[in-house]
């Protein structure tokens, strides 16, 4: 048994038979042959059809990549008169935040929504400056009362009793002073 005539493929039918090949060989389709294409022609299509059909979207894909091309070199051109302008990514971030922000503001919804919060605003201002000023109404009251005169009186009082017949004004000496006086002694 010759070796190169012997089947190599393990899961082939012919496996290690003697089988003369030479005159089958022209049977083996081949992938992307003219006569056999690896994928089969779809209906009502002929081949010479195909063939033009091939030949065309291979041009139209050479276009896409030239295309693709010119765009990257028009990106990287872009970037350089930005860059020697000046402009950064930063600052056309900035950019487009104060146009986004001018829009928003410029909106029917922004200037609805500006005019409610400041009514309300004012509105709340309203309302805190009359509670105040019954607040303050009502502590003049209570410290004009029979009952707060007693109270404050009591107080200045007790005052009178720790502090001593001293004025507002005079400094009282701490329990620290090194030399004590006679009004305060240290015991």
């Amino acid at each position: 048994m010759d070796p190169a005539s012997q089947d190599i493929n393990l899961n082939s039918p012919n496996k290690g038979l003697g089988v003369d090949r030479s005159d089958s060989l022209s049977d083996v389709p081949v992938e992307g042959a003219v006569g056999n294409p690896a994928n089969p022609l779809p209906p009502g299509l002929t081949e010479e059809e195909a063939e033009e059909l091939r030949t065309e979207l291979t041009k139209v894909e050479e276009e896409i990549n030239t295309l693709r091309q010119v765009l990257s070199a028009k990106e990287r051109h872009a970037t350089e008169l930005k860059r020697k302008l000046g402009l950064s990514p930063l600052n056309e971030l900035k950019q487009n935040l104060s146009k986004s922000w001018q829009d928003v503001q410029t909106s029917n919804a922004y200037k609805k929504t500006q005019e409610t919060l400041s009514q309300a605003g004012q509105k709340t201002s309203a309302a805190l400056n009359s509670m105040g000023s019954v607040i303050k109404k009502g502590l003049g009251d209570m410290r004009n009362s029979p009952t707060f005169k007693s109270f404050e009186d009591k107080m200045g009082n007790l005052k009178y009793k720790v502090v001593g017949p001293r004025g507002n004004g005079d400094a009282v000496n701490s329990p620290t002073d090194s030399t004590p006086t006679q009004e305060n002694p240290p015991f």
